[in-house]
């Protein structure tokens, strides 16, 4: 993007700077942060399409979200807790969330926990979630949080690929006052792991029984008392070091472990809060996401902290009150009593928001809320219109990914105020070079509304993955050959830009769909369902859906040919397969319906087009089917829709 592009000069100057001078201007940025040792060289780029950000650096995330600020603001609010589950609303300030964090820190070194080992993290989102980030963060662990939903053979495949040395666990989570007992699940995953951990450490909240190992499991409140007193300093890190990994879905069965450094990631958050999020110290950020997925830690956790503020940590639903009765008020209530000046959700919430009464809107002080923000999957115009009508404030889309750590497009209303368009996530952030190309000759797309692939030439900016966990090779033939001839990294997602630079996100290129905000691997559910005895070959498509974005639909080709005629097998049988995917995924994979049809649509050499099933069930052209094998098998997935 040239100076100009945008409808902001002030902007568009800083912008160049960032892709034109990445060395001056990410120095500049990199003062946001404390330092033990200053970095020696900012970029080392050497090695494409590897980068390095802030070598010879020292620092410790722990110390800028939590140490620093102990001496201007140790007795302001720092993490607010609030669980319309259980009714408990709690607020600590920094120096309790500093003394926590060295209560689990001390605890976890007693597990035997060092600098550079791995810590898996599978639990609600409670406070000791946030400690035990934190607390790893602060002796060099690498923390990796798995999102609590997640059933027993997912969590297996995390556990098996992260080797943890101990695992951070609770008794349960709670989910519409329905409680999911976490231990049991965790149990049966380290059955499946061929890596087991050496110790579990365990919040006991008092919702579901456990049954603990001896000589593995711990309970967290035992050890917590035996630390009460714990000083633990801070281990300084090399801004290369490894902070955390976190799995993202792929176009394969096997999760992507995504992993970020830790001088790069600090500062990339640090200049986000303040250039994008338009934040500053002493005021209340609020994050409905969760921490098992990249939005809670850089949203939830580091990234407010790291600015000085209070951050609210929710656990419940939208619609939930403390009391746990339904109350389709209770966010705006917390922006109310907090005095909440940045939001950040999804689109899927506002939409279940908006089956409320709208006065709900209007019922609570909402002066202190300066923009609410959206991201993690398109934000449709109604939607937008709605809330942005309804709060007063400006609706900011944003657009990213667990890859990126903080947002690819937006606008950066900290520099410049701009204008948001309905619709269009925004214009390329400071640090990334975006570009629109055509996916099969790589030429690059420059006129306005040319639909083409998404991608971002490098460097990649600080705080965007250094690759995938233990497999170079992997980041590199999946994120940066994908386009014939250029080593760009690809978003996997179609996109246009208009004629003012804005650009627009039309869906993906590979088979991963969002439900709700949550990326899911089709193929990852197809191998689910592919292990039922009575399935031949099955089909999961990601189609559009009102409420959600895009939910699931199988179609199955049975062993029992019956399934197509005999509604009762066919009802059966779906709910044996909805039942498996659960088990071996978590709800949030299941299906939203399993179809069964005599064949599935293929092309003369045997490929399956997904991208047609998905049209069909879109009420969509499916394009040039003159490949297809036997058009008579889309046309028997039209009659069941």
């Amino acid at each position: 993007m040239k100076q100009g592009d945008t409808p902001m000069d002030r902007y568009a100057e800083f912008y160049r700077r960032s892709v034109d001078a990445p060395e001056a201007f990410w120095a500049e940025q990199a003062k946001l942060i404390d330092w033990k040792t200053p970095p020696g060289r900012i970029l080392d780029a050497s090695r494409p399409p590897f980068v390095t950000w802030f070598a010879g650096g020292t620092t410790n995330l722990c110390h800028n979200a939590v140490d620093r600020h102990l001496a201007t603001r140790g007795d302001q609010p720092a993490l607010i807790f609030v669980s319309t589950e259980t009714g408990v609303e709690k607020t600590y300030s920094f120096s309790e969330l500093h003394a926590e964090v060295q209560r689990t820190a001390a605890s976890l070194i007693e597990l035997g926990v060092g600098k550079g080992d791995r810590v898996l993290i599978y639990m609600p989102m409670i406070p000791e979630a946030a400690f035990a980030m934190l607390a790893c963060a602060r002796i060099g662990a690498i923390h990796c949080v798995v999102f609590g939903g997640f059933a027993s053979g997912s969590l297996a495949s995390r556990i098996e690929d992260a080797t943890p040395k101990v695992i951070v666990s609770a008794d349960a989570g709670s989910r519409g006052n329905k409680v999911l007992a976490y231990k049991p699940l965790l149990d049966e995953a380290i059955r499946l792991s061929a890596h087991k951990p050496q110790a579990v450490l365990l919040v006991d909240r008092g919702l579901a029984p456990m049954d603990l190992t001896e000589g593995r499991d711990h309970l967290s409140a035992g050890l917590r008392d035996k630390h009460m007193n714990a000083q633990v300093p801070c281990t300084w890190l090399d801004a290369t070091d490894i902070s955390y990994t976190i799995y993202t879905s792929g176009t394969t069965g096997k999760p992507k472990g995504v992993q970020r450094d830790t001088g790069g990631y600090a500062v990339a958050l640090a200049a986000s809060m303040k250039h994008i999020f338009d934040c500053r110290a002493g005021e209340t950020y609020f994050s409905t996401s969760d921490i098992g997925w990249v939005v809670g830690h850089s949203y939830i956790v580091y990234g407010p902290l790291i600015a000085g503020m209070a951050t609210i940590m929710y656990e419940g639903l939208p619609t939930q009150g403390i009391d746990r009765q339904p109350d389709g008020g209770i966010w705006w209530r917390l922006v109310e009593k907090y005095k909440v000046t940045v939001m950040f959700s999804a689109p899927t919430a506002v939409r279940v928001l908006k089956k409320q009464d709208p006065a709900l809107l209007k019922k609570y002080d909402l002066s202190s809320l300066r923009a609410l923000f959206l991201a993690g999957e398109p934000l449709d115009e109604p939607t937008a219109r709605w809330i942005s009508e309804g709060l007063g404030v400006p609706i900011i889309d944003n657009y990213w990914q667990t890859e990126s750590g903080w947002p690819i497009l937006t606008v950066a209303n900290g520099v410049e105020r701009m204008p948001s368009k309905f619709g269009s996530p925004g214009i390329p952030m400071y640090g990334y070079k975006v570009k629109i190309l055509h996916e099969s000759t790589g030429e690059e797309l420059t006129g306005a509304n040319e639909k083409g692939v998404v991608v971002i030439e490098g460097p990649t900016p600080p705080g965007f993955m250094q690759t995938v966990w233990r497999d170079d090779a992997r980041f590199v033939h999946t994120y940066w050959k994908s386009i014939p001839d250029k080593m760009v990294y690809s978003t996997f997602d179609w996109g246009i830009r208009d004629e003012d630079g804005y650009f627009y996100i039309l869906g993906r290129t590979d088979d991963v769909i969002n439900v709700a905000g949550h990326r899911l691997g089709t193929r990852e559910i197809e191998e689910s369902i592919s292990g039922h005895p009575s399935v031949a070959e099955v089909a999961v498509v990601g189609v559009a859906d009102q409420l959600k974005g895009q939910v699931a639909l199988a179609f199955v080709v049975s062993r029992e040919a019956a399934a197509v005629t005999d509604a009762d097998l066919a009802l059966r049988l779906e709910g044996e397969i909805m039942k498996r995917v659960s088990d071996d995924l978590g709800a949030l994979a299941r299906p939203a319906r399993v179809r069964f049809v005599t064949a599935l649509p293929k092309t003369r050499s045997g490929k399956l087009l997904r991208r047609a099933i998905q049209a069909v069930c879109e009420h969509r052209d499916p394009g040039d089917l003159t490949t297809i094998d036997d058009p008579s098998t889309l046309q028997q997935i039209k009659q069941l829709l």
